[in-house]
């Protein structure tokens, strides 16, 4: 089997150029999804969310938060999870769900759930009847009829229905129908997803992890377990080496020999093209975490920091936030992780410039 060698400069274009980083943008949000696979949703907006940062940094001024509510609206997206994804692709997530439903508990988390869910199928069965007759509902509107209270340490507590319609959600039962305001509407599953045939979990899962390697353009084949979206593609694309860098790597052919043009991105700090931290250490020689649950006084970079892509390159972090109360998108700082050029300095000004003017605010900086 033929493995690729790249060198570093290699592998960081074709990351970039598979997040639609690179010189040419897209034009079309549906576009920039479907690539992509997901926008994550995170409520945190110092700036702006997640999925709204990550859009305008591929489509710039051309994206409206306005055009992804409309969709969601439209069902040309829906939400799985934490996440946006394209319609036609609810049915490889289907396919996970339906093995989640068939598969015997292994993990003592699992034993824990399947237990739970047990001792409270009467108010399982009720949620089901409620929603064929009356849905799309509010979490709230349905009534709490769980005999064994949901018990965690965290913000679940106690929150019986929020955290039984999670988990009829992960086992393909219920589905996110849209939003009211923040909340989310709930309905039946069969409602919301497109009637098409599910694969097996198998099929699936080889179809999720070559969108994924697409989307990433270089991956592991493994990694660690991670919330939300996985690292690692298994055995998709082909295999290669990256010079300077041990173990072996996945790349999507597609990307290889193709010729670059790089540009200045701010990035959300869930930006794929970073939240793998390994990747973006071993790839872009880049130290990136999410502060925003530190103390202050431990903060490096800042509660909010944007990653700074310049080209091919990593080269820093924007410490921003955007003080809507006073209409300005405070620059609390700029981290050099090299020293900028004056050409560097000229891009990200004008890129923190065309921020503010898509927040509407104006530039104070310190």
């Amino acid at each position: 089997m033929n493995v690729h060698t790249l060198s570093r400069v290699e592998a960081r274009r074709i990351a970039t150029r598979a997040q639609l980083l690179h010189g040419e943008r897209p034009s079309e949000l549906t576009d920039v999804v479907r690539h992509l696979t997901l926008l994550q949703l995170d409520p945190v907006a110092a700036i702006a969310p997640a999925a709204d940062l990550v859009s305008w940094s591929r489509l710039g001024a051309a994206y409206s938060p306005d055009l992804l509510v409309r969709m969601l609206k439209e069902r040309e997206l829906v939400e799985i999870g934490a996440t946006v994804r394209p319609i036609e692709d609810a049915v490889l997530y289907r396919a996970e769900m339906a093995g989640m439903r068939n598969r015997p508990p292994v993990a003592d988390w699992e034993k824990r759930m399947h237990g739970w869910l047990e001792a409270n199928d009467a108010c399982r069965r009720d949620i089901l009847t409620r929603l064929e007759a009356d849905g799309p509902l509010l979490s709230r509107d349905i009534p709490d009829t769980c005999v064994l209270p949901w018990k965690s340490t965290g913000w679940t507590n106690d929150q019986n229905v929020i955290r039984l319609l999670g988990l009829m959600a992960d086992l393909g039962e219920v589905a996110i129908a849209g939003r009211q305001g923040r909340n989310r509407l709930w309905d039946l599953a069969e409602r919301v997803y497109p009637d098409a045939a599910v694969p097996d979990p198998e099929e699936g899962l080889r179809v999720r992890n070559e969108r994924r390697l697409r989307s990433l353009g270089i991956a592991r084949s493994k990694s660690a377990k991670v919330p939300v979206e996985p690292y690692d593609v298994g055995g998709a694309g082909e295999a290669a080496v990256v010079e300077g860098v041990k173990g072996e790597w996945r790349v999507d052919p597609t990307y290889l020999g193709q010729s670059f043009e790089g540009r200045t991105a701010l990035l959300s700090p869930f930006d794929r093209l970073v939240h793998d931290r390994k990747r973006a250490m071993e790839l872009f020689d880049f130290e990136f975490g999410v502060e925003m649950y530190k103390p202050a006084a431990k903060r490096r970079w800042g509660y909010f920091a944007l990653p700074i892509l310049f080209h091919d390159r990593l080269v820093g972090k924007l410490d921003a936030t955007a003080d809507r109360k006073k209409g300005v998108l405070r620059i609390n700082a700029v981290h050099e992780d090299e020293v900028f050029t004056k050409e560097m300095t000229v891009a990200v000004d004008a890129e923190v410039d065309a921020l503010a003017e898509w927040l509407e605010l104006e530039v104070e900086r310190s």
